[in-house]
C-alpha cells in the first residue's frame, strides 16, 4: 500500500478539526515535538542525532511520524540508500507479491545502519529469498478467521477479544502471524468494521477486556484513537482496554506526551509493546516508553523467539534487564508461529526451553518472561512438564480445551525440510 493510500486509510481517519481548536492543537504539537527534538539531540547515541549528522536529515522533519510513514522503505532501491543488501534480500524485494508486504520506517533502517548493519534488526524487517522456501508454514496458524464472529473481532477467551482495527504498521515484521490480512484493502480504521465490532462487544456482557490491535492501532490520529476509546468506555461491562503496538520500537516519535495524556483519561489502559533485541532500546525508544510510563500506563513486552535475533542467552538476558530499566515488564516470549515464510526464523522449542531456563538465577525473576506457545485454543505456557511427548520432530501438548495439540516440525533442527 503506497503513501497516498496509507494517508487515506490511516492517519486521515479522524474527522477534520476546525477553528481555533485545530490551530491550538497544531501549535501545541509543534511545541511538544520541538521539546522532544532538543532532548534527543542532546543524546549523541539517539537515532535522530545520527540522522542529522550522517544523513543530513532535518531533525524536525525526521521526528514527524507522518513523514516517517510517507517515506517507508518499500523497494531494494529505497533500502540501498540505508543498508548494504545481501543477494537474498535483493531477491526478497524482487519477489514482491509472492511474499508479505515490505515497509520499513527510515528510523528503523537508520537504527540498523548506525550499528553497522545490525543483523538482529535486518532479519526482522528485510524480505529474504528464504521466505520462499517453507514447506510447513500456514496462512492462518491460529485459525483466527474461524474464531471471528464479526469481521476483525477475534473471540477465543470468554472474557476478552482482540479488536483488529488497524492494518498498517511502521515496519512489516517478516514473522507476522496476520500476514493473511495483507491481501485485503481498506481494513485500517474502517468505520463500518469498527461500528460492527463495537456492536458485537456491547452485545456480549461476558467481555470485560478488549485488546485493540491490528496492524498497529497507534497509526491513527489522537482524535481517532480517542473516538474509539470513548465509544468503548460507553460499554459498561468493558473494564480493561489494552493496546498492542510496536510504535515504541519502530516509530517512537508517534508516542508523545499529548498521546499519553489522552490515553490516561481512559484508565485502566494497558499497553503491550514488542521489543525483540536490546539494540532496539535506543534513547528515542526509551523516551517514548518514559512518556507512557509517566502517564501511569502499565507497560508489558511480548517478544518473539527468533533465530539470529534473540536466541542466545546473553542477548535475551540483556533485552529483559534493559526493559525493566525502562519500566517495562518482560511479559511473554512467544514461540514463533508456524506462519508461512518463516522457516529461517523459527527456533526449536527444545532450544527455547533451554534458553529461558538459562535466565533463572542470572537475572531477577520478574524480568524472566513466560515462554508461550500460541494455539487456536489460546496461549499455553511451555515447560518440560507441559510437553506430553515428542513424536519425531513434532511436540504434543494439552491445549486449553484439554485436547491434544500437535505443534508441527518444532522440536529440533534435525529433519527440518
Amino acid at each position: 500500500m503506497g503513501p497516498a493510500a496509507q494517508a487515506q486509510h490511516g492517519w486521515m481517519v479522524a474527522e477534520p478539526l476546525s477553528g481555533s481548536y485545530s490551530l491550538h492543537c497544531h501549535d501545541t504539537a509543534i511545541i511538544l515535538r520541538l521539546r522532544t527534538m532538543l532532548q534527543l539531540l542532546e543524546e549523541p547515541t539517539s537515532v535522530v542525532s545520527y540522522a542529522q549528522e550522517h544523513s543530513q536529515l532535518d531533525p524536525e522533519m525526521f521526528l514527524s511520524w507522518i513523514w516517517q510513514m510517507n517515506h517507508q522503505i518499500r523497494s531494494a532501491e529505497d533500502a540501498a540508500g540505508y543498508l548494504n543488501l545481501e543477494d537474498s534480500q535483493i531477491q526478497g524485494f524482487a519477489a514482491g507479491a509472492e511474499l508479505f508486504e515490505t515497509g520499513i520506517t527510515p528510523y528503523y533502517a537508520l537504527l540498523a545502519q548506525m550499528q553497522g548493519g545490525c543483523r538482529a534488526i535486518e532479519r526482522q524487517a528485510l524480505p529474504s529469498a528464504e521466505e520462499l522456501t517453507d514447506p510447513h508454514g500456514l496462512a492462518d496458524p491460529l485459525r483466527e478467521h474461524d474464531q471471528s464472529p464479526v469481521k476483525e473481532v477475534v473471540h477465543i477467551y470468554p472474557d476478552r477479544v482482540a479488536f483488529c482495527v488497524a492494518q498498517l504498521c511502521p515496519v512489516y515484521c517478516r514473522y507476522c502471524f496476520r500476514k493473511r490480512r495483507d491481501d485485503e484493502a481498506g481494513l485500517h480504521f474502517h468505520p463500518a468494521i469498527i461500528k460492527r465490532g463495537l456492536e458485537y462487544i456491547a452485545s456480549q456482557p461476558s467481555i470485560t477486556d478488549v485488546l485493540i490491535t491490528g496492524g498497529d492501532p497507534f497509526l491513527a490520529t489522537d482524535h481517532a484513537l480517542e473516538s474509539l476509546l470513548s465509544r468503548l468506555r460507553q460499554i459498561p461491562h468493558v473494564k480493561v482496554i489494552r493496546f498492542g503496538t510496536r510504535t515504541p520500537v519502530t516509530l517512537p516519535y508517534r508516542i508523545t506526551t499529548a498521546l499519553a495524556a489522552m490515553l490516561a483519561r481512559y484508565h485502566p489502559i494497558w499497553i503491550n509493546t514488542h521489543f525483540n533485541c536490546a539494540e532496539e532500546l535506543t534513547p528515542d525508544a526509551r523516551l517514548a516508553l518514559q512518556y507512557l510510563a509517566d502517564a501511569g500506563i502499565p507497560l508489558g513486552n511480548q517478544s518473539v523467539l527468533l533465530r539470529g535475533v534473540n536466541d542466545e542467552p546473553g542477548a535475551l538476558a540483556e533485552l529483559c534487564v534493559e526493559l525493566t530499566h525502562c519500566r517495562v515488564r518482560p511479559y511473554y516470549l512467544f514461540h514463533a508461529n508456524l506462519v508461512a515464510g518463516t522457516r529461517h526464523l523459527r527456533v526449536p522449542i527444545s532450544t527455547g526451553l533451554k534458553l529461558v531456563d538459562s535466565l533463572r538465577g542470572k537475572i531477577s525473576g520478574f524480568a524472566i518472561p513466560a515462554y508461550i506457545l500460541d494455539t487456536p485454543s489460546g496461549k499455553i505456557p511451555l515447560s518440560e512438564r507441559s510437553i506430553l511427548r515428542v513424536d519425531r520432530n513434532d511436540v504434543l501438548i494439552t491445549d486449553n480445551h484439554q485436547r491434544i495439540w500437535r505443534e508441527t516440525n518444532c522440536w529440533s533442527d534435525a529433519g527440518d525440510g
